[in-house]
């Protein structure tokens, strides 16, 4: 029976190996060099196999060792040919009560893919906090969403942001390479008529608009959190991951790290059920039941029917949303 078992363990370790290193030779090798190393692979789980249980540990082992000193030397960096949108990672300096964001992202999108670059500074009194919004934006799957979290101010003014991948000029996103260190990670400050507005209406994606309720001082400390997070990744650049580093988990991060009473959650990982999360922690200002709250969310459908710029834009997606019925500060 053990020896069964022990041969069981290693078919599934050296699969499990196999499909590992096959993705990361995918996305971290080009050809021609691939095929090789697909061929260095392919020899490899042929030779565990031919050197029975004893030794075949052994010749996994060793391919482990090679692969992993190999992944190991596959550093971020912030210093690439980027994509224009995310060419960019917004900073902060911070005095007293007051923060100065550099380099926020304010597109005018005229299509998915082509916009008027246009980038500010824009400094904020933390004290006029009046509210925080989550946007979660569906383009495919109902169940994986990009997530992205909004601060009003008393001035009128709004800040989102959102920690997405960077990629490098010609570079198209792809869910499986973010397991693979392919991207790195970078967090975006911009405006709702940029960054809300390219998902809604040049993109065309489901966006629905979820207030939280979140006292001044909760919002104050998760504005500080994400730019603490973007002034780390200026000088210590990450890679972006799919499951564990991605727009969802970051937002999960820095709220934990306010409040440690916040627990982890499956729905975490399933962006398309962060509502469903939220709403469990009492932290949606609606007390409807969550297909209601869902609904009502829904922004997309407006905002395509009336195209608006600027600040009529943000006005424009909460027009009849549940923050009318919130109480003014």
């Amino acid at each position: 029976m053990l020896l069964v078992l022990n041969r069981l363990a290693l078919i599934l370790a050296t699969a499990l190996f196999a499909l590992f290193t096959f993705g990361a030779l995918t996305y971290q090798t080009e050809p021609p060099w691939r095929v090789l190393f697909y061929a260095a692979l392919a020899l490899t789980v042929l030779a565990v196999w031919r050197a029975g249980r004893k030794w075949g540990w052994l010749v996994l082992t060793a391919g482990l060792v090679v692969v992993a000193g190999w992944y190991a030397q596959i550093r971020p960096s912030n210093d690439r040919i980027w994509e224009s949108d995310v060419s960019r990672g917004v900073t902060a300096v911070t005095h007293g009560n007051f923060v100065t964001l550099q380099n926020v992202r304010d597109f005018d999108w005229q299509t998915r893919d082509q916009g008027t670059e246009r980038w500010r500074d824009m400094t904020f009194d933390l004290r006029e906090i009046t509210e925080v919004d989550l946007f979660n934006s569906i383009w495919s799957s109902p169940l994986i969403a990009h997530t992205l979290i909004s601060f009003g101010f008393s001035d009128g003014r709004r800040i989102v942001f959102s920690a997405e991948i960077r990629r490098e000029k010609g570079e198209v996103f792809s869910t499986f390479g973010g397991f693979f260190r392919k991207f790195e990670l970078v967090i975006i400050a911009a405006t709702e008529e940029d960054i809300v507005r390219l998902r809604t209406t040049a993109r065309r994606e489901d966006v629905s608009l979820f207030p939280l309720r979140v006292t001044p001082d909760q919002a104050r400390e998760l504005f500080l959190a994400y730019i603490t997070r973007a002034n780390a990744l200026k000088d210590h650049p990450e890679f972006y991951n799919t499951l564990t580093s991605n727009c969802t988990t970051i937002i999960w991060e820095l709220a934990h790290a306010i409040d440690h009473r916040l627990p982890f959650d499956w729905r975490v990982l399933v962006s398309g059920m962060l509502p469903e999360y939220l709403k469990s922690r009492g932290l949606l200002y609606s007390d409807q039941d969550i297909a209601t709250i869902r609904e009502e969310a829904r922004i997309s459908a407006l905002a395509q029917a009336q195209d608006l710029r600027g600040s009529a834009y943000s006005q424009l997606i909460r027009s009849g949303s549940v923050r009318e019925l919130m109480p003014k500060p």
